[in-house]
């Protein structure tokens, strides 16, 4: 029996209430993943298990948990540095190492920079790797200062340089962006199509596509976030934590809201461009095609966009995960508690290559047939010093270092959004709480280990802003 290939889309800060019907943000446009949805097996209950984009994909590649923070690997020359962030260990095997090991032809397309910063070790087992440059703070570009303009992107007189360092670097990465073709998102897409033009006879082979895209800046192509909201009176805050600790007007929330529903469906677009691309060289047949996310974002749910680790509310923290196996089964949703270190054990074993026991679990058999049992009631997501353990009944946020304070519990039947704080009245679901994620930091307060880099000015950071402070 011939092996199945493998092609891995992995999107950030992408939302897991847009996809599907009857969703909070179904409204947005969606529909070759929508299409997808409907051909695959669909893990609905997918959580984070430690966050955000660094140790989420540490995790993806290696099947080992990032949380708790327990690896002190040197990261010399990385910026952030929090919490989790860190290379991959040398120790880890990536998957792309175990695929590579077993006769795959390997490849990564990705413009999701924190992956190629310095020690990083994502490359590791790919046999070519693509990295489309110029996102966010990427140290793409130091000039000219004199060809950007932060105006039409910020409050009135607030167009300098050094307050908004990522969004000037931004602007000077994507300065000769003219068309719709020339933005990073087309790029990575149409770069991993040419791959897979290149590489269909190099069977069986693996593609991990990995878009930085719908993260900040918010800049997509405009008619797409026309088609959401549009007031030609209202500026386009493309960074949209400008907004953050101010009294927006409505229309500037509805036009900011929009920009990231239109970067949503612009990312479809070429998703579904890709998706092309397999069926036009016949490929969809012998492909396995898995899509995952790495955390979600607010879009002024609770007054504020963007993301942070003290809101491990589901739009940051649920994931799409949902996987096309050629053999079906097709439109099947499974309610079983999953978490991204259950990602790799998961394809290993439909791709029938042996490993040995890794934090996760293969929850395919599970998926397709609820006899099967996962012995998993709850999940827990770590960011920073903080935690969520989530339950069909509860979900309790708190500080792991110490910091009481921070304790809220939210009855999930009664107050699916989390908006009502009820931990001053049952000290026992705390207590059941803590208990879980004792199981894996030990003892609370939880001391995690940091490595201390010797020089931060080393760092890879925004050039032009920062050389104010230089």
């Amino acid at each position: 029996m011939e092996k199945m290939n493998l092609v891995v889309i992995c999107v950030d800060t992408f939302r897991a209430d847009i996809i599907g019907q009857n969703k909070k943000l179904s409204f947005v446009k969606t529909p070759h993943l929508d299409t997808l949805v409907r051909e695959s097996v669909v893990f609905d209950q997918c959580f984070g298990e430690g966050e955000p984009t660094i140790p989420v994909r540490r995790c993806l590649f290696t099947g080992i948990r990032s949380f708790p923070w327990r690896f002190e690997t040197p990261n010399e020359g990385l910026q952030p540095a929090g919490m989790g962030w860190h290379p991959i260990p040398h120790e880890h095997v990536t998957l792309a190492e175990r695929l590579h090991d077993s006769g795959y032809c390997t490849g990564l397309v990705a413009d999701t920079y924190h992956m190629f910063k310095p020690t990083m070790n994502f490359t590791r087992g790919f046999l070519s790797w693509r990295f489309v440059r110029g996102q966010e703070n990427d140290a793409y570009r130091s000039g000219p200062i004199s060809k950007i303009d932060l105006t039409p992107y910020v409050p009135e007189g607030e167009a300098d340089i050094t307050k908004y360092p990522t969004l000037a670097q931004f602007l000077l990465n994507v300065q000769d962006q003219q068309n719709e073709e020339d933005y990073l998102t087309a790029q990575v897409f149409q770069t991993a199509s040419n791959w897979l033009e290149d590489n269909r006879h190099n069977a069986p082979f693996f593609l991990w596509v990995d878009s930085f895209s719908p993260h900040e800046v918010w800049d997509v192509p405009r008619h797409y976030a026309n088609h959401y909201f549009v007031d030609p009176t209202v500026k386009d805050y493309i960074y949209p934590q400008v907004l953050n600790g101010r009294n927006p007007s409505e229309a500037e929330i509805e036009r900011t809201k929009a920009l990231y529903f239109g970067f949503v469906t612009y990312v479809d677009r070429w998703i579904g461009h890709l998706l092309q691309t397999i069926d036009l060289l016949g490929l969809k047949d012998d492909t396995i095609i898995a899509f995952i996310t790495d955390h979600g974002t607010e879009v002024w749910d609770k007054d504020r966009f963007s993301k942070s680790a003290d809101r491990l509310y589901p739009y940051n923290t649920q994931l799409n995960w949902f996987i096309r196996h050629p053999n079906g089964p097709h439109g099947k949703h499974s309610p079983i508690w999953t978490q991204n270190h259950d990602f790799v054990p998961t394809v290993l074993g439909l791709l029938d290559v042996e490993h040995e026991l890794l934090d996760g679990s293969n929850v395919w058999s599970n998926a397709i047939n609820q006899s099967v049992r996962l012995d998993r009631d709850h999940v827990v997501t770590g960011w920073g010093p903080n935690v969520c353990v989530r339950d069909r009944d509860y979900s309790v946020h708190l500080c792991v270092t110490g910091d009481d304070r921070k304790v809220r519990v939210y009855d999930l039947e009664s107050d699916s959004e989390e908006t009502t704080n009820i931990s001053v009245q049952d000290s026992k679901i705390i207590q059941k709480a803590i208990s879980r994620v004792e199981k894996l930091t030990g003892s609370l307060p939880a001391t995690f280990g940091q490595y201390r880099q010797k020089s931060s000015a080393r760092s890879m950071r925004t050039y032009a802003p920062q050389r104010t402070f230089d």
